[in-house]
């Protein structure tokens, strides 16, 4: 044996050199995983670390603007892609994103535990995260003061009595004004007596008011916080959201929600994993992540939607008081995609020309 190795084998079994010198045992550093969302996305910190703590991960979140801004950006970089996840897509921009080819299949074995309605591609390109309900939401004072009972419908909005008190959004430049729109095509259809362009001429003669986005509607038309309109196009938690953020100054919404059959439009919300990705095997293990109950749990207060997963529950006001209409208006996706712009053009020559 040659004496310089014999050398190191010596003072190896004498402890004199630590064996764990002789071979490589540091951790490796953590793997970053960039994820690609709308801004009104919001999950606690803790929930994020926890993740990165399983998985020895960064997690990187990066804010593109609203859905349709974000869909946009990960098209327009599919090449070489942003992001290693997609955060917030919907079933009304699904059949784009598909089109486009932007998704790695992949179905987390975590959709076993939500119900079929929500599943949202037999392909598994996006998996279901979370539900939400747009819906004509109502000031019950107002209204009480007015003497005037709550509208059941969405034809009601036409009548002599309701002129003047309905704001609406620009379904051109606001995510619920879009899915308001989905509704009322999808009560009225495009053909027949009375369409929905004949419901929104007779809205337009009842002097609805349309604004660009919900905040500058909400917190400036609806008579709840200072204006002069007891009906908005909001969403079927917002009353819950009322009781929860005005810190014990009520303790039941001040407002409520129409739900009465196809009057509010149910938008399902999903996450995929962007082609092109180097951190597929990350990104699965994120996928399955969302869709469990740590992180299904979190967000309902945050970002006041339905969890999509049936084992999660929610609690306080949101559970107390944030409604899921029983029969909400719905369209294909290959219906919206073919269709939406023609839609908002139609609607704006009517409503807005």
């Amino acid at each position: 044996m040659a004496k310089p190795l014999y050398i190191l084998i010596t003072l190896l079994l004498a402890g004199v050199i630590p064996l764990a010198c002789t071979t490589k045992d540091t951790p490796s550093s953590p793997e970053v995983l960039t994820i690609l969302t709308h801004d009104s996305f919001d999950i606690g910190a803790e929930v994020v670390a926890k993740f990165e703590a399983e998985y020895n991960s960064t997690v990187s979140i990066v804010k593109g603007g609203d859905a349709g801004e974000v869909i946009n950006k990960a098209i327009l970089t599919k090449r070489n892609p942003i992001a290693d996840l997609l955060y917030g897509i919907d079933n009304t921009f699904l059949t784009r994103a598909l089109e486009e080819n932007i998704f790695v299949p992949y179905r987390s074995p975590l959709l076993d535990d939500i119900p079929t309605d929500y599943h949202l591609d037999p392909e598994h390109h996006v998996m279901p995260v979370d539900i939400g309900f747009v819906a004509i939401n109502y000031d019950y004072a107002w209204l009480s003061a007015a003497g005037l009972t709550i509208p059941k419908n969405l034809l009601d909005l036409t009548e002599p009595k309701w002129k003047g008190l309905l704001v609406v959004q620009n379904p051109a430049t606001s995510s619920p004004g879009l899915a308001f729109l989905f509704s009322t095509i999808s009560q009225f259809g495009e053909t027949g007596d009375y369409t929905y362009l004949d419901y929104w001429q007779d809205l337009k003669e009842n002097d609805v008011l349309v604004k660009n986005g919900w905040s500058d509607s909400y917190y400036g038309d609806f008579s709840l916080h200072g204006g002069n309109r007891p009906l908005i196009v909001s969403y079927s938690t917002s009353p819950a959201a009322e009781v929860f953020y005005s810190e014990g100054t009520h303790t039941t919404p001040p407002s409520g929600v129409m739900a009465s059959a196809g009057s509010a439009f149910m938008q399902i919300e999903g996450i995929g994993i962007l082609r092109g990705t180097s951190q597929e095997k990350l990104a699965k293990k994120f996928v399955d992540f969302a869709m469990d109950t740590t992180f299904q749990e979190d967000f309902p207060t945050r970002m006041w939607v339905f969890p999509a997963n049936k084992l999660a529950v929610t609690s306080g006001a949101f559970a107390d008081f944030a409604e899921k209409p029983a029969a909400p208006a719905r369209l294909s996706p290959d219906s919206v995609a073919s269709n939406r712009d023609r839609w908002i053009k139609e609607w704006t020559q009517v409503v807005i020309h």
